[in-house]
């Protein structure tokens, strides 16, 4: 029997969060995970895409998961004096 190691921090996802992301691992598999809004998008064969609908569809739902990294760089409010 294995026993579960315990981690010394918290888990960044809740396990709520990992049930979406297995759901729709399972729908990519099977054919039937889409992407875009309502799913009205082409066919999800990446498995990078689908493990981020599991996430997208977590945090609408209100799980545990850590928020987005903002894309781009931080731009600084300074204006260029010319």
């Amino acid at each position: 029997m294995a026993a579960r190691k315990k981690s010394a921090g918290r888990r960044k996802y809740g396990r709520a969060a990992s049930k979406r992301v297995e759901s729709a691992m399972r729908r990519r598999k099977k054919g039937t995970l889409r992407s875009g809004p309502g799913g009205k998008g082409g066919r999800v064969k990446s498995r990078k895409q689908a493990i981020a609908i599991g996430l997208s569809e977590a945090r609408k739902k209100g799980a545990k998961v850590p928020r987005r990294k903002s894309s781009g760089r931080k731009r600084s409010s300074r204006k260029s004096s010319r």
